[in-house]
């Protein structure tokens, strides 16, 4: 069974800046592709930042120039840094990996991320 691990969230000021982390218990090339989605109180979760195997990136509208998606391999790892955050970030932020084999979606446990002075 795939394990994806959060970490990295927290509470920061507007402008502020935190970086998410997700470690996953296999190769990423298991992965067609990882994602970060973020989901706020009464809201519909949704993609925030998206990263393929050859390192091609895709954002959400509202965060493009502010969030970095990235990975390591090597570490099994993804990124997320998310500089001049702005309240409206303030969302659990999750963590999802699709599989290449049966595109089997698995998603990590969540990780809050509060921006607030």
């Amino acid at each position: 069974q795939v394990q994806l691990v959060e970490s990295g969230g927290g509470l920061a000021q507007p402008g502020g800046s935190l970086k998410l982390s997700c470690t996953a218990s296999t190769n990423l090339r298991t992965f067609y592709h990882m994602a970060w989605h973020r989901q706020a109180p009464g809201q519909e979760r949704v993609s925030v930042a998206m990263i393929t195997p050859g390192g091609i990136t895709n954002y959400l509208d509202s965060v493009r120039g502010r969030f970095t998606i990235s990975r390591n391999d090597e570490e099994r790892s993804i990124y997320l840094q998310m500089d001049n955050l702005k309240p409206e970030d303030t969302a659990v932020y999750f963590c999802k990996a699709v599989a290449v084999k049966g595109a089997t979606t698995y998603w990590g446990q969540g990780t809050q991320v509060t921006v607030s002075s």
